[in-house]
């Protein structure tokens, strides 16, 4: 994972619910990309509903060679047999994950500077950084960051040995600089921005990967 860099689509069901897209819709369509990482993030649904998500998720992204995480539950990422799971700073330390049995891979938000460098001390499987610019997808989210706190937080992962991923308000404008720094690009609304339809959504995340390389 370390040389991993790219689009990092969210499958995301609120987001996804209000524009009434189908999750494995939105899911195969942003696939084309053969994106490294895609995450489900579904967090007002039963656990049962989840893991059958991840279930059905697992072979579309095998096809493409994509690694697939669960967001916040550990235990369903176990269940689904998906390869990783990606916690906040208020869900399952990354410690006590890699006490359960099995081999998830780990990813860990951080949205300060002090909160980054605890991480990375914890060697994770990629850390995500933000938000970086204002976000709509995440209900009381933490103060944008900005791209300066962005070139900082790369040297640290950089240094660390550790992938980074942006994530908060990325957009397809800011792309050229965003590909300045060699980083993972977590993006929601932004795939819907020319469209619901699953050729428009396919178009979007094939051009972020072109452009993040």
């Amino acid at each position: 994972m370390a040389r991993m860099r790219g689009l990092y689509p969210i499958v995301d069901l609120d987001t996804l619910a209000r524009r009434s897209i189908a999750p494995l819709a939105f899911a195969e369509a942003v696939l084309t990309a053969r994106p490294p990482l895609l995450q489900l993030r579904a967090k007002r649904q039963t656990p049962r509903e989840v893991l059958q998500l991840l279930t059905e998720l697992k072979p579309l992204c095998a096809r493409t060679g994509t690694l697939l995480f669960a967001n916040d539950r550990p235990d369903l990422a176990l269940l689904a047999g998906v390869d990783g799971v990606h916690v906040g700073q208020d869900d399952v330390p990354l410690s006590a994950v890699r006490r359960l049995p099995g081999a998830l891979r780990v990813g860990v938000s951080t949205h300060n500077q002090a909160q980054l460098a605890t991480a990375l001390a914890e060697r994770p499987d990629y850390v995500a950084f933000g938000p970086i610019f204002s976000t709509t997808s995440k209900e009381n989210a933490d103060p944008a960051l900005g791209l300066e706190a962005l070139a900082r937080a790369s040297e640290q992962a950089r240094a660390a040995g550790v992938p980074l991923v942006a994530i908060g308000g990325l957009t397809m404008k800011l792309a050229a600089e965003l590909c300045e720094v060699p980083l993972l690009a977590a993006v929601i609304s932004d795939l819907l921005a020319d469209g619901d339809a699953v050729a428009a959504i396919a178009a979007r995340a094939r051009a972020w990967q072109t452009a993040l390389g």
